[in-house]
């Protein structure tokens, strides 16, 4: 049997020390590592170790039992999450660490709730038992307060227990079926046993036990409990599917495609058809650490890496019509500061590998200033970057001052009209845009008939549509939540050529953006602060200082908890204030929230400067054609201009 497991918690839970833990009781390395004695096994990274903390999604192989195992130890830190992220997408199940003293933390919250997203069946570990300040029960009740209220605290190794009442009991009060049995007094322990392997599996209920990864208290007892109550059931026949998770390159400057095969078997040599794309394996590597073993096949469920394929992507599936869209998005963007012994492409083109492997990082060539610009959850991601680029491809950059991810909507349906149509050249599109539901992103809708316009003509509309990121008229930042509608466009059988309907459709939107009114969004921390009664007051001054909003406080003993949201350009630096308020006792978690109004429109608009009629990518502008000679019509005056009307 093959099992994925991840290791998953807030920075400094001990996450990795359990790690290493799992690995030497299974015979997987000799010695246990360190984070502080940098050298555990699976931060194997000079950055990794010499900051002390995980930056990569790395993985190690071991065998307990009759089942062999992949572990995939994650980043804690929250610049680091969407690595984090895209590891949890092939986890068969997750051990979430909590410290015993600190209790669930900002972080711990946010890895819950990707877990329930992705629905991966969780276990809790409570770590750091041996500490001072540490306390099971408040922690447990952190755990049941905040993530979810069916965790059971088990305290012994369930291979040499039976069950117990009160494990029984929790069981039946979940399902009412197995709670009817239990007034009858059925005390079938194979039903039972069965039915607590059911509900984990299926994110009903959630076991915890608790001990030390440092002082090796809890481990193994831990690890048997989780061998005996956890399964899979792959399927070797069939055809090959597989999800990619991470893409890197090695020594040799290969690119390496990681994933987890669902069904089937992969063997070298064979021929993976994806996209448009038919491409050979080369070669299938199997990593254990930083080292890794050839093998001449795979088969479901196992976790491994591939050579010869150039195109896949993270999130992408191969024999499944689906691809994955990640949910922790980056709010700040900087531009890559270099000198000129390097020239700006072949910059540009080690930025696009490291953007195949954290696609997050969307690496963006800013054609009009000559810059790259890159998208990053913080500035310790971007001291990290730093190294890497400079490890890697031996080049010192730098990064400017990180700003504020800002993006565009609008409040108004309109249409927009686009004309492309300068001599041997002919394409117009009429597209309705109206305001979405928020955080939705683009929503494209094809109403157009296809007597007015071919079927292919009307996909190149869409894929102009979705293939890139479109400019705004406040700020030139994205364009998002607006719906588009196809309603008609006309081609020309002999002049309209490749790109012309790119031109056009730009052109369409644009002249309906110029028409509508346009809003310009923030990003929003979605917060929860829990501190004592009497610091409530600061806190939430303190709220709606920064613009936010909180909901009524919730009385918990002698401490409050806050919820709301929050802006992140008034907010992203409150951790400093909020530990010197407390004293270092308080709980601030914050997640990202999605997109809002801008608290401050007109000020941001004037620093950015952004010149709506200067932008070298855009125009509302349309051409027409006239005794053999092109004219522009202004947006305007382009409606009448039209054929299609």
């Amino acid at each position: 049997m093959n099992k994925t497991i991840g290791v998953l918690a807030h920075v400094d839970a001990g996450k990795t020390s359990f790690s290493e833990q799992l690995l030497y009781h299974t015979n997987s390395i000799r010695e246990r590592g360190r984070v502080d004695h940098q050298d555990a096994f699976l931060d194997n990274h000079t950055i990794e170790r010499n900051r002390g903390i995980t930056v990569f999604s790395d993985q190690a192989r071991f065998t307990y039992g009759d089942t062999t195992y992949t572990l995939i130890d994650t980043p804690g830190h929250v610049d680091f999450s969407p690595e984090m992220e895209r590891a949890i997408q092939v986890m068969d199940y997750a051990i979430v660490i909590v410290s015993a003293v600190e209790g669930v933390e900002g972080h711990t919250e946010t890895v819950w709730q990707l877990l329930q997203k992705y629905k991966v069946p969780t276990f809790f570990f409570i770590n750091k038992i041996d500490r001072e300040g540490a306390d099971i029960e408040r922690v447990l009740d952190d755990i049941r307060a905040n993530l979810s209220d069916d965790v059971y605290y088990f305290t012994d190794d369930y291979k040499d227990s039976v069950m117990t009442e009160d494990l029984i009991e929790f069981i039946a009060e979940r399902d009412e079926a197995l709670l009817e049995r239990y007034f009858e007094g059925e005390f079938d322990e194979k039903l039972w046993r069965y039915s607590l392997e059911t509900m984990i599996q299926n994110n009903e209920l959630f076991l915890c036990m608790a001990g030390s990864a440092l002082q090796d208290e809890g481990i193994t007892a831990f690890l048997s409990t989780f061998d005996a109550l956890t399964t899979t059931n792959y399927n070797a026949d069939g055809p090959f599917t597989a999800k990619v998770y991470k893409i890197r390159h090695d020594e040799n400057g290969n690119r390496v495609t990681y994933m987890k095969a669902l069904s089937g078997i992969l063997k070298v040599r064979d021929e993976i058809a994806y996209k448009e794309s038919l491409e050979k394996i080369t070669e299938i590597r199997l990593y254990n650490g930083s080292k890794y073993e050839a093998v001449d096949q795979v088969s479901a469920g196992m976790v491994f890496a591939v050579t010869g394929l150039t195109n896949l992507e993270i999130g992408d599936a191969i024999g499944l019509e689906e691809t994955t869209t990640f949910e922790l998005i980056p709010t700040l963007t900087s531009t890559v500061l270099f000198d000129d012994s390097t020239h700006a492409k072949e910059m540009l083109a080690y930025f696009k590998q490291l953007d195949a492997e954290d696609p997050s990082l969307r690496v963006l060539w800013s054609e009009h200033f000559g810059e790259i610009h890159v998208h990053v959850m913080g500035t310790i991601q971007l001291e990290v970057l730093k190294q890497v680029v400079e490890e890697r491809f031996g080049i010192d950059i730098s990064f400017g001052t990180p700003r504020i991810l800002y993006k565009e909507t609008i409040d108004t349906a309109v249409i927009g009209y686009g004309h492309f149509e300068p001599l041997r050249h002919y394409a117009e599109v009429h597209l309705k845009i109206e305001p979405a539901e928020r955080n939705r992103g683009i929503i494209f809708e094809n109403a157009c008939h296809a007597n007015d316009l071919s079927t292919g003509n009307q996909n190149l509309v869409r894929q102009h549509i979705f293939e890139r990121d479109h400019h705004g008229l406040l700020t030139g930042s994205t364009v998002t939540d607006v719906k588009i509608t196809l309603l008609t466009g006309r081609a020309h059988n002999e002049h309209t050529s490749a790109g012309d309907f790119r031109e056009a459709t730009y052109r369409a939107l644009r002249q309906g953006l110029e028409q509508a009114k346009n809003v310009l969004l923030e990003p929003f921390y979605t917060f929860k602060i829990k501190v004592d009664l009497d610091l409530m007051g600061r806190i939430l001054s303190d709220i709606q200082k920064a613009y936010g909003t909180f909901e009524p406080p919730e009385t918990v003993g002698n401490q409050t908890i806050i919820t709301g949201k929050v802006p992140v350009a008034t907010f992203m630096d409150y951790h400093t204030t909020f530990a010197s308020i407390t004293g270092g006792k308080g709980a601030l978690s914050l997640t990202f929230g999605g997109y809002d109004h801008c608290h401050n429109p007109a000020e941001v608009i004037e620093e950015i400067g952004y010149d709506k009629n200067a932008d070298p990518d855009y125009t509302s502008t349309s051409i027409f054609i006239l005794h053999g000679k092109g004219y522009q019509v202004p947006w305007d005056e382009a409606k009448e201009a039209m054929h299609c009307l």
